[in-house]
């Protein structure tokens, strides 16, 4: 496909001539039909029919409802000390909140889809590209790449600045995600090593006095299910450690996971460090960078109607 104008590749690889598309852009593909516009855009909630994702998330979701289970109605609750229980209750009970909540948006948030479809002459004509320029076009979703946009098989998508793709959120994690995405290893971190060492504390407490004094479960049952949460939070506290350093490490460097396996060499103007955490998770530091219910529009999204396409459920 060709123009006086500019030319058209079918490649997988971006140029950095192209940038993505503004949201005036979007609005534009939209008014053909290609790509939701304006106000409908944001009402979207995103989520991928992939089988083994969603697999992956439910366990994810288990495991957690799991943990709180073990940690309230075992080690806690049955406790004599009320402000001990207390306090480590509403500690781990806010922090799975807030992990549940992150897990959320993670998975249905649109992590930067390129519109598909939208390598049409009237969307290239609308770039104003300057004679010669070359522009690629991706041939499984037939959408202009942008810079630093990858094709994601799972998603069925091209993904602006995409990481990776994570089953445990049964999403992409790329530039409007990224954050949900490290508050969701944070948080899980924070619970995991929470609720290893509450276990801990109340096996050794149980072993110097009855254990019938100590939980409302008989002594083997506790003990089974002190074990497998002990042994689900160690192997969670050690993936989410270590996925959360690779994501800071990533932002502060400002290079993705594919970017960094690819070799590829930045066309783009780096933000490094504090500009790059910025970036991803808006504003000067503060509080609101630990928010993961920052930008929910709750209203829009149980007025919005249910709408399948492609790989992803829109709503």
């Amino acid at each position: 496909m060709q123009s006086s104008a500019h030319r058209l590749r079918d490649m997988e690889q971006h140029h950095p001539l192209l940038v993505a598309p503004s949201d005036e852009e979007a609005g534009a593909v939209a008014g053909v039909g290609l790509a939701p516009a304006g106000a409908e855009a944001a009402e979207q909630v995103w989520f991928i029919q992939d089988s083994c994702g969603i697999v992956c998330a439910f366990m994810t979701w288990f495991m957690v409802l799991y943990a709180n289970f073990v940690v309230n109605f075992v080690m806690l609750l049955p406790g004599k000390s009320f402000w001990y229980s207390l306090l480590n209750g509403a500690a781990f009970n806010s922090l799975a909140v807030l992990a549940l909540s992150s897990h959320l948006r993670a998975m249905l948030t649109d992590p930067g889809a390129v519109p598909k479809g939208n390598a049409t002459k009237e969307y290239m004509d609308s770039l104003q590209l300057k004679p010669g320029e070359v522009i690629y076009k991706c041939p499984k979703c037939c959408s202009i790449k942008p810079e630093r946009a990858h094709h994601c098989s799972i998603c069925k998508r091209c993904i602006c600045k995409m990481d990776h793709h994570c089953p445990w959120v049964n999403n992409c994690v790329g530039e409007k995600n990224q954050k949900f995405f490290v508050l969701f290893t944070m948080y899980v971190a924070l619970i995991s090593a929470h609720a290893l060492g509450l276990s801990v504390f109340h096996f050794f407490t149980c072993v110097q006095v009855q254990w019938n004094e100590c939980s409302d479960f008989s002594p083997s049952v506790s003990v089974m299910l002190m074990i497998f949460l002990c042994l689900e939070a160690v192997l969670f506290l050690l993936f989410t450690i270590v996925m959360f350093g690779t994501q800071i490490h990533s932002i502060c460097n400002d290079e993705t996971e594919i970017e960094r396996l690819k070799n590829e060499k930045p066309t783009w103007e780096r933000r490094v460090r504090w500009e790059g955490m910025r970036t991803v998770f808006g504003g000067p530091p503060s509080l609101l960078w630990f928010n993961p219910f920052t930008g929910l529009r709750l209203r829009r999204l149980l007025m919005t109607r249910a709408r399948r396409g492609g790989a992803e459920f829109s709503v």
